[in-house]
């Protein structure tokens, strides 16, 4: 479904993304593990086109571009495959739930409008906000709007979706509602590439887990193959961070 290949990125001579391979088929849940720094934001941006990568190829289905090279008609192609869940929500907040997800159906999607209110309502009530369609961005808890922004994301149908730490913005109780949605999606299927520190998540949800550090992948595998028998030191090394912090336990 997803692949990308040799992906390279810098920002002002400092390497960020150094030969990234990664490929996702259809209703893979995939998470990017890794401390900070480590390029897991920089490589979501990229796939979706938020950042230009320097080099390498991106392919959708059948469908591949050299991003060295790539249109501004192939990008709007690629970026209506991609649903993007950002960290802080990235919501209008002089729109309502039902008008953040119904605009962008209308500009980018030219649905009409009345059938974009239609799948706007259908998606927060996917999402467990039925009551608050007419509700703002300040109205709303920090976790109801991260669950407008997933309802966002997913009234697209993408291909795919993906989630830069959609929970690290919120206080520790509502961090279980976001994931509780995102759990949902992974069962009906929706294949996800999710940056997170929720490392139960990983265990309970992935089917693949990447760990990276310093631009590259160091290892990736099976959940239970990448927390239980890491092969690389550096993946170690992490792991026994997290578990002296109390994060996760081995």
């Amino acid at each position: 479904m997803l692949e990308i290949k040799n992906i390279y990125k810098s920002f002002k001579g400092n390497t960020v993304l150094s030969g990234i391979d990664i490929k996702i088929e259809k209703g893979d849940v995939v998470v990017l593990l890794g401390p900070s720094g480590s390029g897991k934001t920089t490589l979501l941006r990229c796939i979706n086109f938020l950042e230009k990568a320097d080099s390498g190829i991106l392919t959708f289905d059948n469908s591949s571009a050299d991003l060295t090279t790539i249109t501004k008609k192939e990008i709007a192609a690629f970026r209506k495959k991609t649903g993007f869940v950002f960290q802080n929500y990235n919501l209008f907040n002089n729109k309502t739930a039902l008008e953040n997800i119904a605009i962008g159906l209308i500009h980018a999607r030219k649905v009409s409008k009345e059938e974009a209110y239609e799948i706007s309502k259908k998606a927060l009530d996917k999402v467990g906000l039925k009551d608050k369609y007419d509700f703002y961005p300040s109205q709303l808890s920090g976790g109801q709007q991260q669950r407008v922004g997933i309802a966002r994301a997913f009234a697209f149908n993408p291909y795919v979706i993906l989630f830069d730490e959609p929970t690290s913005a919120l206080d520790p109780e509502l961090i279980s509602e976001v994931l509780a949605i995102m759990k949902q999606l992974a069962r009906e299927g929706t294949t996800m590439l999710v940056v997170t520190h929720e490392m139960s998540f990983a265990q309970e949800v992935a089917n693949k887990v990447i760990f990276m550090d310093k631009g590259k992948i160091i290892e990736q595998g099976t959940p239970k193959e990448l927390f239980t028998r890491p092969k690389e030191e550096r993946t170690k090394q992490f792991l026994r961070r997290i578990n002296n912090y109390g994060e996760y336990s081995i």
